[in-house]
């Protein structure tokens, strides 16, 4: 089942972010095979990242719950807030081709 991790960074937090940046890459590029999407939230203008969002694969809430706890940036104390909830997407509406990003 897919889960979203909604997280809402602290403010003043971009020195933190930096720093722990490479562990976190390394972490999400070991659970990729977990990922459904992944990325950060960011400010109206795009000019920063204020959270990050994760939708998952997981059997519980409570996996999905260690999913997040074992990340860098959460366990460096970077989010403000977060939520975890169960979902279902619906097939009726899935366009990757609105995505504006270049294709990797």
């Amino acid at each position: 089942m897919l889960w979203v991790i909604n997280l809402i960074d602290k403010p003043n937090t971009k020195e933190i972010r930096a720093k722990h940046q490479q562990e976190h890459s390394v972490y999400m590029a070991k659970v990729d095979p977990q990922c459904f999407s992944t990325g950060p939230i960011q400010s109206d203008d795009g000019s920063e990242n204020i959270g990050s969002l994760w939708i998952i694969s997981a059997n519980s809430r409570a996996e999905a719950q260690k999913f997040a706890d074992n990340e860098p940036f959460f366990r460096a104390g970077v989010f403000q807030s977060y939520t975890i909830n169960r979902w279902r997407r619906s097939p009726k509406h899935w366009h990757p081709e609105l995505d504006p990003q270049p294709k990797a």
